[in-house]
């Protein structure tokens, strides 16, 4: 075999061990000074009031998108412009659902890292019903309820399966705030998976009840994403906000 064939051999071998972070972690993040953040299912701009004290107090610009939840066109758009008041590269952040905004939106050239928080994170046209279907459901499905088109997800099933690590007062206000989703938003495919072309980071939660956290290992490591694990719940955000804002100065070429 010739040397420079060896190389190549060598250097595909390794990006397919482990969690595939050497292929972000070899990029080094573009210097970013904005953040966006995007809420997911059963959630509203509110779950990301932690991360945003830390970021902010590191000086970074923050924004938060409220997604109407309506489709995944209307919460793209929604997103687009957010990033389109941005001033220079964003870092863009998705939780739970929003990953497939992310996903999506974070082909807007101003996006020049992501990171996913338990997140979704659909190829473009896949069909992540199928996908997830190859794992065992989650608890918190038990605990949904439709109403005039749209689900939300009951309190026992908030507390016990969504938010089972977050104090009580706090998951209580969460749960007051929480959106309803469209019944047809889970089904929606992408048209773009932004994760191919921008370096990538993410959150797994290990206790998670609500996205079956090897199928979080699974799209962590299909993106080639830096990868930390953390015992939590879905709402990784709020129980364990220090070590998500860390990651997301991670993405934003900032040491935590």
């Amino acid at each position: 075999m010739k040397p420079l064939n060896k190389l190549c051999l060598i250097a595909a071998s390794l990006l397919m061990l482990g969690t595939g972070s050497a292929m972000a972690s070899d990029i080094a993040p573009v210097k970013a000074d904005n953040v966006v953040l995007v809420h997911g299912s059963w959630a509203d701009g509110s779950s990301w009031a932690d991360v945003i004290s830390r970021l902010q107090a590191a000086g970074l610009h923050v924004t938060a998108v409220q997604n109407p939840l309506t489709s995944v066109a209307d919460d793209v758009a929604a997103t687009q412009r957010v990033l389109n008041q941005q001033d220079g590269p964003t870092v863009l952040v998705g939780h739970s659902y929003a990953g497939t905004v992310v996903s999506e939106a974070g082909v807007n050239p101003k996006v020049s890292s992501l990171v996913y928080v338990a997140a979704r994170a659909p190829d473009a046209g896949e069909d992540f019903v199928a996908l997830s279907g190859k794992y065992p459901t989650m608890p918190v499905r038990a605990g949904t309820e439709e109403h005039d088109g749209f689900v939300s997800l009951k309190q026992d099933a908030f507390l016990k399966y969504f938010a089972s690590d977050v104090p009580h007062d706090k998951a209580m206000q969460l749960f007051a705030v929480q959106q309803p989703i469209a019944k047809t938003l889970f089904t929606e495919r992408t048209t773009a998976a932004a994760w191919h072309s921008k370096p990538s980071w993410y959150a797994v939660s290990s206790l998670d009840q609500t996205i079956n956290p090897d199928l979080e290992r699974f799209l962590a490591k299909r993106m080639g994403a830096t990868t930390i694990e953390l015992p939590s719940s879905h709402l990784s955000l709020v129980s364990h906000s220090k070590e998500i804002a860390d990651l997301i100065l991670e993405a934003s070429g900032r040491q935590p």
